[in-house]
C-alpha cells in the first residue's frame, strides 16, 4: 500500500470514534425539530375578538351626551386595539395606528370594519 493510502487509513481510523460521538449527540436534536409540534396561535381566539368587537362597538353607540371625553378617547381607544388585533390574526392591512384621530380616522375604522367583514367576522 502506498505510504499515503496508510496515512488516509490512519486518519480515518484516529477521526472516526470522535465523529461517531459527535453525530450521536446531535442525533436527539434533530429528531427532535423534526418532531416538534406546530406553534400554538397567540392572541385570542377570533370568535372572541369578534364578541369584544361587538361588545365596544355597541358601548361606543350608547354613549350618551355629556360623557366624559377621557371615557370616549377610551372606549375608541379600545375600539381601535380591538381591530388592529382582529386584523393581525386575519392578515388584513390597517393604518389604525398611523392615521391621525379625526375624520381620517373613522373612515379608516369603516374600511377595516368592512374588510373584516368581508373576511367573515361579523362586526355589527
Amino acid at each position: 500500500m502506498a505510504p499515503w493510502g496508510n496515512l488516509a487509513l490512519f486518519a480515518a481510523a484516529a477521526l472516526a470514534p470522535s465523529a461517531l460521538y459527535w453525530a450521536a449527540l446531535r442525533v436527539p436534536r434533530v429528531v427532535g425539530r423534526l418532531r416538534r409540534e406546530p406553534a400554538a396561535p397567540q392572541g385570542l381566539p377570533i370568535e372572541r375578538l369578534a364578541a369584544d368587537l361587538r361588545r365596544v362597538r355597541a358601548a361606543l353607540a350608547r354613549v350618551e351626551p355629556g360623557t366624559p371625553q377621557a371615557r370616549r378617547a377610551g372606549a375608541r381607544q379600545a375600539y381601535d386595539a380591538l381591530l388592529a388585533q382582529a386584523c393581525a390574526a386575519l392578515d388584513v392591512t390597517h393604518r389604525l395606528d398611523v392615521v391621525p384621530e379625526g375624520v381620517d380616522r373613522e373612515i379608516e375604522r369603516l374600511r377595516v370594519e368592512e374588510s373584516l367583514r368581508q373576511a367573515g367576522v361579523v362586526v355589527s
